[in-house]
């Protein structure tokens, strides 16, 4: 009897391959009744913003991070353990809004969406909230049985990431009742200038963004040139891998918290910062220039929007669109501009219509002075 290079027969070769065939059939029989589950980190999810990816779960964290796939199925849901129970995402079907989700604090799943069509569908998690509220973990995608996981989007020709305050995390653009709240429900990203902007172009979007930031003082002990390079906000020691997204456009809006804190010498920031004495002219525009400088070393071939805006620093008199021209001017450099937003002059933080206003006037500025 005749044996192969293996020492079987060929009797026994083709017992073995219908064995092999009959367990394949019957496996992939057993996952199509049994819903299609993709971990966190499957090659098929597509995220966007300043992410850590583990072989166990993706932490979510800045205003703005997107997560995206494609499927053909009728629905789908997510694993998530939320650190807070106080951030909020756009749940987005084939481009449109088609709810809002609110992960409790710990360990749980949720729908997604549900009896859709059997056809291909785009899904885009957006978080609408900024890291202070706290941190999201996703574990993985589950899908109805039958399933087919499409690759993934790509990534935007155009990227743009934007360091901001709270005008660009979108902080209480939803309180319709002009108590300018600053909590969770009342925060979205999603329609703040910056996001709106990004859509335009249809441009990727990086927020490096938080409440109350500033370069020289913040409400709180930390400042964006000591924020703006790291992975996770409130974690000194893991730094942002800045190969990992480079922009064509930068926008830096800030001076807006520093406006008001240099005025107040009884805050607890300003003596930590300043002790009791506020900062001059100079000292405010050299900590401006070398902030963009920093910028420019991470970025050397963007283009770079120095805005300001648009809250009162921007309002007739105010000295602060002056400091911003100043250390542009200073640096020398062809792909540095500015743009300021002129003061709304209402209450508050800038409303939906508002944040359209500063929208439309940076979609201009670019397409007239940068040409995209």
């Amino acid at each position: 009897m005749p044996y192969n290079q293996y020492g079987i027969t060929n009797t026994m070769n083709k017992f073995y391959q219908y064995f092999i065939a009959t367990v394949f059939a019957v496996t992939t029989v057993s996952c199509l009744a049994q819903d299609v589950v993709i971990k966190n980190n499957d090659p098929h999810i597509l995220y966007t913003g300043r992410v850590a990816v583990t072989d166990s779960n993706t932490m979510l964290s800045w205003t703005a991070t997107t997560v995206k796939l494609n499927f053909k199925g009728t629905g789908v849901k997510v694993l998530l353990n939320d650190e807070a129970g106080d951030n909020f995402y756009n749940v987005i079907i084939d481009g449109k809004i088609t709810s809002v989700l609110h992960p409790e604090k710990g360990k749980k799943e949720y729908i997604l969406a549900a009896d859709l069509p059997n056809i291909k569908h785009d899904l885009e998690l957006f978080k609408r909230t900024e890291w202070s509220m706290g941190r999201t973990w996703l574990y993985q995608f589950s899908f109805d049985k039958g399933t087919l996981v499409l690759a993934a989007p790509k990534s935007k020709k155009r990227k743009i990431e934007v360091f901001g305050n709270s005008i660009t995390c979108g902080y209480a653009v939803e309180d319709s009742t002009g108590q300018d709240r600053g909590t969770a429900p009342y925060e979205n990203g999603y329609i703040s200038y910056a996001a709106i902007t990004a859509r335009h172009f249809n441009a990727d979007y990086y927020s490096t963004s938080k409440s109350g930031i500033g370069i020289t003082i913040s409400w709180f002990p930390l400042v964006m040139p000591e924020m703006y390079d790291r992975l996770y906000a409130n974690d000194a020691a893991v730094k942002w891998d800045f190969s990992k997204y480079t922009p064509d456009l930068v926008i830096i809006n800030l001076f807006q918290n520093d406006s008001w804190l240099t005025q107040r010498p009884e805050h607890k920031e300003f003596i930590s910062r300043f002790g009791t004495t506020a900062p001059t002219p100079e000292q405010i525009t050299t900590a401006y220039l070398d902030f963009l400088k920093s910028v420019r070393a991470k970025y050397p071939k963007a283009d770079i929007i120095c805005a300001l805006g648009n809250m009162d620093a921007t309002r007739d008199g105010s000295p602060w669109p002056g400091y911003i021209k100043k250390a542009a001017e200073a640096i020398n450099d062809k792909k540095v501009y500015t743009c300021f937003f002129p003061y709304k002059k209402t209450p508050g933080h800038p409303n939906p219509a508002e944040q359209q206003a500063m929208a439309d006037q940076l979609i201009s500025f670019i397409e007239k002075t940068i040409k995209w």
